[in-house]
């Protein structure tokens, strides 16, 4: 190849090169890039989104005595309901719902139970073998 023919080649590609770059940039006009706000920049986003609502009962068992007792709360339909529950002896939690839900309370801290209620009305949370309501709940 003579020194021409080198020029002409690296002319070649030098244009190719340039006409590959210029191809893979785009214009701000350009129809397949998004545009305003909703393109995923960050102030599209809401910033001050509230958790999700969920009703929780702190519920202690210690020597017989159990606190809650009778407490009346309220939760919406489909609400995640959370017995967090701390107890020195086994027992039962049972919720008298529409489809009834029953936990197993062993001798231990840090225990939780989670449900929801999909009919509306009034639901007791009970301890069986200290036959203690913890709370009513309504259910709207």
């Amino acid at each position: 190849m003579n020194a021409t023919q080198r020029i002409l080649a690296l002319s070649v590609a030098a244009t190719s090169a340039a006409f590959l770059l210029a191809g893979c940039g785009g214009s701000k006009n350009d129809d397949a890039s998004p545009s305003g706000p909703a393109a995923g920049t960050p102030s599209a986003l809401p910033d001050n989104q509230a958790p999700p609502r969920q009703l929780v009962v702190n519920v202690a068992i210690k020597g017989g005595s159990v606190t809650p007792t009778n407490e009346q709360l309220e939760a919406s339909v489909n609400e995640p309901i959370v017995l967090r529950v701390d107890s020195d002896t086994a027992d039962q939690l049972h919720v008298h719902s529409t489809p009834e839900h029953e936990f197993p309370v062993a001798a231990a801290r840090g225990q939780s139970f989670q449900f929801t209620i999909d009919t509306p009305g009034r639901v007791d949370v009970e301890l069986h073998n200290l036959n203690k309501t913890v709370a009513t709940i309504q259910v709207q």
